[in-house]
C-alpha cells in the first residue's frame, strides 16, 4: 500500500514521531551530548513524570483515559516548564495513534490543512487515529481555531493544545466546549530538586559526570520558579561553569555566582498581569497597605507602566474611598502630575504614597453605587419631563410657560437649604440612589443629608 498523498517528510510541520532534535540524534548519535539537557533528560513514559499528581495520580480522569487508550480533545493549560509539552508526548507513548505536533508560531493555516488532509486520509485507509498537538495555541486568532472544530467533532484527530494563557480568554467558545481543559501546576521544590538529582546521573542526562550539593540544587529550585525547563538549563550552565573551573561538585556559592536573578513569573498582556493587578486592587480595598505595597512593587519590579497603575489607583480612589476620605482622589492625581515631572527613579516615592494613602484610608463605595442606581434609573424610565420649577427661564415664553416657577433659591433659605423641595422628576420623587456609609468623612455627609432628606419627606 503506498503512503497517503500529503504524507511529509520528517522535520516538517506535518512530520510524526521524533523530535528535531531525536531525530538528529538517531542519524548521530555523537549528537546526543549536543542536546540541550532539558530535552535529553525530558521523561519518556507516564511514571517519569514528576508532578501534576492531580492529573495524573492513581484513579485520576487523565490518567484513566491514558490507560484506557481514550484520550479526549483537550487544552493543557500551565506555566512555562510545567510539562505541557512532555505530558502531550507521554500521551503519545501511550496511544495507538499518530502523534503530529505542530507549533502555532512557526505553522500557518496552510500547512495546518495539509495535516488534517493526511489525518484523514490515514484515518480511511488504516483506521489510525491521529493525535495533533498544538503548542501555543493561544497564537491563533479565532478564526483560525474554527479550522479545528469540524475535524475535532467527527473524529479525524484527537486535538491537543498547550497554552500558557487563560483558556477562557485564549480559545474560543466552540473549541473549547469539545475539549476538557486540565491545569498544569508549577512544580513545588522537592519535584524540582528530585527532577535536577536524576538529570545528575541518568545516562540521558549528565551521566554522573559531577556531583552536586544538596543546597546547591535548593537554590537551582529556588531559581527556577517552578519551571522545570529553567531548572535543567540552570544546571546545565553551572555544570559547564564547575567543567571549566575543574570543580568536582557544583556548590550553592556557584550556583550564586553564575545564575542570573530570578525573572519574575509576568506578562503584560496575560493573564498573570491581570491577576497582580487584581491583588494590588484587593489589598487597598481590603485595607493591607503591606500587601498593597507588595503588590505595587512586584509590578513595577516585572516593568509595568507606571502611569497605568497611577490610573488605576485614580479609578480607585473614587470607586472605593469616595467621599470617606474625598482627599484620596487629589492625593493620587498630584502623585500622578509628581510622577510626570520626576520620572523614575525619582517617581517612586510619590508613587509609593499614593497606594499606601489609599490602603490606609477609610473605604466606601457608595459613590460607585450611586451613579449605578441612577444609571438604571434613567434605562428604566426613560426620558422623565424636568420639573416646572426646575427649568431654565431665560425668555418670556418661558416665564409664560411657567418655567422656573416656584423654585426656591437655595442660598436664601435658612441653613442653605430649601426644606421640603424635590428635585427629581415626579416619576422618581422619593427615590434614593446616593446612601452615604458611617465610614470616615462620609459619616458627617450622611448625618447632613438624613437631616435634610427628613425635611423634604415631611
Amino acid at each position: 500500500m503506498s503512503a497517503p498523498r500529503g504524507r511529509r517528510a520528517a522535520g516538517g510541520a506535518g512530520r510524526q514521531g521524533p523530535t528535531l532534535f531525536e531525530a538528529a540524534a538517531q542519524r548521530d548519535p555523537a549528537l546526543k551530548a549536543t542536546m540541550p539537557l532539558a530535552e535529553r533528560a525530558r521523561p519518556k513514559a507516564l511514571g517519569d513524570m514528576l508532578g501534576q499528581e492531580h492529573l495524573l495520580g492513581e484513579g485520576r480522569l487523565l490518567s484513566r483515559a491514558i490507560a484506557a487508550d481514550r484520550v479526549p480533545s483537550m487544552i493543557l493549560w500551565g506555566p512555562p516548564g510545567s510539562g505541557k509539552t512532555t505530558l502531550a508526548r507521554v500521551v503519545a507513548g501511550a496511544t495507538k495513534a499518530r502523534f503530529v505536533p505542530f507549533n502555532a508560531v512557526l505553522g500557518g493555516i496552510p500547512e495546518l490543512r495539509g495535516i488534517l488532509d493526511e489525518a484523514r486520509e490515514v484515518r480511511a485507509m488504516e483506521g489510525k487515529r491521529t493525535i495533533l498537538f498544538v503548542d501555543e495555541i493561544h497564537r491563533f486568532n479565532r478564526a483560525q481555531q474554527d479550522a479545528f472544530l469540524p475535524h475535532v467533532e467527527d473524529g479525524t484527530i484527537t486535538l491537543i493544545g498547550a497554552t500558557t494563557e487563560n483558556p477562557s480568554f485564549a480559545v474560543n467558545a466552540p473549541l473549547l466546549s469539545r475539549c476538557k481543559v486540565f491545569r498544569l501546576q508549577p512544580l513545588g521544590a522537592p519535584q524540582i530538586e528530585a527532577l535536577l538529582a536524576r538529570a545528575l546521573v541518568s545516562p540521558e542526562g549528565l551521566a554522573e559526570r559531577i556531583e552536586a550539593d544538596e543546597d546547591a540544587l535548593a537554590a537551582i529550585a529556588a531559581l527556577a520558579q517552578g519551571d522545570a525547563r529553567r531548572a535543567l538549563t540552570t544546571l546545565e550552565i553551572v555544570a559547564d561553569e564547575a567543567a571549566r573551573a575543574g570543580m568536582p561538585r557544583i556548590t550553592r556559592e556557584l550556583v550564586a555566582g553564575t545564575s542570573e536573578q530570578k525573572t519574575l513569573l509576568y506578562d503584560k498582556s496575560g493573564e498573570e498581569h491581570y491577576n497582580v493587578i487584581s491583588a494590588f486592587i484587593k489589598s487597598m480595598r481590603g485595607s493591607d497597605p503591606d500587601a498593597a505595597i507588595y503588590w505595587l512593587m512586584r509590578m513595577i519590579e516585572a516593568g509595568d507602566d507606571p502611569l497605568f497603575l497611577l490610573r488605576r489607583m485614580i479609578i480607585f480612589a473614587s470607586e472605593d474611598v469616595g467621599n470617606a476620605d474625598p482627599r484620596a482622589l487629589e492625593v493620587v492625581v498630584a502623585a500622578d502630575a509628581a510622577f510626570r515631572r520626576l520620572g523614575m527613579p525619582e517617581g517612586m516615592y510619590p508613587l509609593a504614597q499614593a497606594a499606601l494613602y489609599l490602603a490606609t484610608a477609610p473605604k466606601s463605595n457608595a459613590c460607585n453605587m450611586a451613579w449605578h442606581a441612577a444609571q438604571a434609573a434613567v434605562q428604566a424610565h426613560g426620558a422623565l419631563p424636568v420639573p416646572l420649577k426646575l427649568r431654565n427661564a431665560v425668555t418670556a415664553l418661558m416665564k409664560t410657560e411657567g418655567y422656573g416657577k416656584d423654585y426656591r433659591y437655595a442660598h436664601d433659605e435658612a441653613g442653605g437649604v430649601a426644606e421640603g423641595e424635590t428635585y427629581l422628576p415626579e416619576g422618581l420623587l422619593g427615590a434614593r440612589f446616593y446612601e452615604p456609609t458611617d465610614r470616615g468623612y462620609e459619616r458627617s455627609i450622611g448625618e447632613r443629608l438624613r437631616r435634610q432628606r427628613g425635611g423634604q419627606e415631611g
